[in-house]
């Protein structure tokens, strides 16, 4: 097998076909998570684009002049640490692949001049990979493809009562705000920036590191918000309550799958629960669209809990060659993650922990620290 990387400026244009047109059937390959838009060359050559060290490993059966058979999208240090495409953003990881398509995870390492390998949203049936999960983790889905009252009715079997409250939380809405107006693909990019303006102080207020505050992030949303083709698109879908702006969601489209990312609200809207009532109209949406799924990612909270209809899974870990630099990086990193995933994964510890982030986040407000 032969496997050629290359800089993001540098993927032939029929490798990225290639690659475009292995996610387009991976649902009818009964690989649908390969299909997810973190997956595709868009997110990957944006990343490029906004970030540093990125690379793209393509394999093939006999040399440069063959069809390619996968790809791995992977950021690298100059010291040879490697990181998942987007680690800490991407929801989804993994190499995209034809059917049938096996390979060794520490020659790709090799090839790739990776001493390790980071991953933290490991797509499902990554064979070679597996052997490296340190564990796995629920990542809630809204199942849409048989339409919005099959999704309703999947709701209502599991919460009948709690289904009823939720969809009448638009109509509270309209009679507290004014009408309420719904547009899923809006393309206002002041809307964009309200968005971001949004979730930065919510990422502030409850105490968590602001994403963007980093120029680069910023730049890739914007710019992916930009990117509009028939295999990708940056959804930008927001909820007006009497003519303005309650609620608002950017997120990742592919021909299947909606990969939900940054959502935020206008806390004078809270008491409606906005980001529910965005979500439901979100979903409705994506159902007229003729998607699959809405992918609403890694974690447990309780927004979520109330919308999945199920469950898919995503792995953590690392693939290691042996070298001193893959020891190093993960005795550094283990440590900060096996705390957080411990605190995550219990009640009574996520409550305590979020309501200190929450102090932290009204200190930091209170004197004034962006």
């Amino acid at each position: 097998m032969d496997i050629s990387v290359y800089r993001p400026g540098e993927l032939p244009a029929a490798d990225r076909r290639a690659w475009t047109a292995t996610q387009s059937t991976a649902h009818a390959d009964g690989s649908p998570q390969l299909a997810n838009p973190f997956l595709s060359p868009e997110f990957a050559l944006a990343v490029g684009r906004c970030g540093r060290g990125v690379r793209i490993a393509v394999a093939r059966e006999d040399g440069p002049g063959s069809a390619p058979l996968a790809f791995f999208p992977y950021q690298r240090s100059p010291a040879g640490v490697g990181r998942a495409i987007g680690l800490g953003l991407s929801d989804c990881q993994g190499l995209v692949h034809v059917p049938g398509f096996e390979w060794d995870a520490g020659a790709l390492l090799k090839a790739c001049g990776l001493a390790i390998w980071e991953f933290d949203h490991l797509a499902e049936g990554q064979r070679p990979f597996e052997q490296s999960v340190t564990g796995t983790f629920a990542s809630p889905v809204m199942d849409v493809a048989d339409g919005w009252e099959a999704y309703v009715g999947r709701l209502r079997a599991r919460s009948a009562r709690g289904t009823r409250v939720r969809l009448a939380q638009e109509r509270k809405l309209g009679r507290a705000a004014g009408e309420v107006r719904y547009v899923h693909d809006e393309r206002d990019p002041a809307m964009l920036r309200t968005l971001v303006r949004w979730k930065s102080a919510q990422y502030r207020r409850t105490g968590r590191g602001d994403r963007f505050a980093h120029a680069w992030i910023t730049r890739l949303v914007e710019e992916l918000f930009a990117t509009r083709s028939a295999s990708f698109t940056g959804l930008l879908s927001v909820l007006y309550a009497g003519g303005r702006p309650a609620a608002a969601h950017f997120g990742l489209r592919s021909e299947h799958q909606l990969a939900c990312w940054f959502t935020a609200y206008d806390p004078a809207f809270a008491k409606y629960s906005p980001g529910i009532v965005l979500h439901l109209r979100m979903a409705r949406g994506a159902a007229e669209d003729g998607l699959s799924y809405l992918d609403l990612g890694r974690g447990g909270r309780a927004h979520k809990d109330a919308l999945k209809t199920r469950e898919v899974q995503v792995s953590e870990g690392w693939v290691t060659r042996r070298h001193p630099v893959a020891v190093v990086h993960r005795a550094r990193r283990a440590p900060a993650r096996a705390l957080r995933n411990a605190v995550v994964a219990r009640p009574g510890l996520r409550a305590p922990a979020d309501r200190l982030l929450k102090g932290l986040g009204r200190a930091r407000t209170w004197h004034g620290t962006p």
